[in-house]
């Protein structure tokens, strides 16, 4: 009687190599250059920025898009990224309201609570030219 012959996937065992050859079992190995390299941080580029913020919420706007952090939650908007973006003073308190459409048509919105009306007042002159510097000059999105 004659032996079936073993299923696929079966045969001899797959020889083990060293991974790491050593020319001395007690040496150290000498430390390999890693194949990828994170991206360094960019220059800073030139341009007008804009900070506002809270305890919980903060807008920022500067050479590389809108960024809005709501609770913890960060989006950041790279310009090209960005249709149009919205600020106003909210209709009751010291809070600016800052909206920002996506090309696709989502509207993020993040509001800022000022300690003062002085504040709330600054913030608004501030942010109108820093984003009519950026946005005025683009291609429509």
């Amino acid at each position: 009687m004659s032996m079936p012959p073993p299923p696929p996937g079966f045969g001899p065992p797959i020889p083990v190599t060293q991974p790491y050859p050593h020319a001395h079992p007690y040496q150290q190995p000498q430390p390999q250059p890693h194949p990828y390299q994170p991206p360094q941080p960019a220059a800073p580029a030139d341009g007008p920025e804009f900070v506002a913020h809270d305890r919980h919420n903060s807008v920022v706007v500067d050479a590389s898009g809108i960024g809005l952090e709501v609770n913890g939650h960060t989006m950041d908007f790279p310009w090209a990224g960005v249709a149009t973006a919205h600020f106003a003073p909210a209709p009751h308190g010291h809070v600016l309201m800052v909206a920002v459409r996506h090309p696709g048509g989502m509207l993020y919105e993040c509001r800022v609570a000022a300690r003062r009306r002085a504040q709330l007042d600054q913030w608004l002159a501030e942010l109108g030219p820093v984003l009519h510097h950026y946005l005025a000059n683009r291609p429509p999105v």
